[in-house]
């Protein structure tokens, strides 16, 4: 797969330092979260892609027919063209960690890839996911660091399935930290906090526990 599979953003970080990728919610483009991820890890190298799926004009990573009612096969077609895109960056960089920065639909291609290849990414954030389907992890989560955003008032993403998926990727050996606020599907301060106490170990190359 082509480092250019995607119409994307890329900032240049310290050569040989972390690689992040931020994935946008559903009508965002690829500067959405680049600020974002700049504050969250400041010497990391960004790429940024921008959904290839139009909904009514909102860019979308897959597509899907109704709220949380995904086209399972535009899904698989997606996750795979998304996993080959970040391999092919990551073998172009090098990169001491991969991390992977996901909002709403952005969350969710970041999830479904993280189930499909495990081992790509060091350490995901993933915030407000909805899931609404049992994934297959095709390997181990061992040693891999996930942090899940959510509101415990979410129309979108309700908290049943966000404990569901947490749960799902705990039984795959995944080190999993929760994070919730009492909103809805905004995303607040305080799990900009939560990202950053749990990223901080990122910027050196090393692991904290969150």
């Amino acid at each position: 797969m082509s480092t250019n599979a995607y119409t994307h953003k890329r900032l240049p970080g310290e050569p040989g330092g972390p690689l992040l990728f931020t994935f946008h919610g559903t009508g965002g483009d690829e500067s959405q979260l680049m600020s974002l991820g700049r504050e969250l890890l400041p010497s990391a190298t960004i790429v940024s892609p921008r959904g290839d799926v139009s909904e009514f004009g909102a860019a979308r990573f897959f597509r899907r027919t109704g709220e949380g009612v995904y086209d399972m096969d535009d899904l698989f077609r997606a996750t795979a063209k998304m996993t080959g895109f970040v391999a092919a960056h990551v073998e172009a960089e090098k990169p001491s960690k991969v991390i992977g920065i996901g909002y709403s639909n952005g969350a969710n291609i970041l999830a479904s890839v993280l189930f499909a290849r495990p081992k790509l990414f060091d350490a995901t954030v993933l915030m407000h996911p909805l899931i609404p389907f049992e994934p297959e992890v095709d390997g181990s989560l061992a040693e891999r660091r996930i942090l899940i955003t959510a509101g415990r008032r979410d129309p979108i993403c309700p908290p049943d399935l966000t404990n569901r998926l947490a749960g799902y990727l705990r039984a795959g050996g995944g080190d999993v930290t929760l994070e919730w606020h009492e909103g809805g599907h905004e995303v607040r301060p305080g799990e900009i906090e939560a990202a950053k106490r749990f990223l901080a170990g990122a910027r050196t190359g090393e692991t904290t526990d969150a």
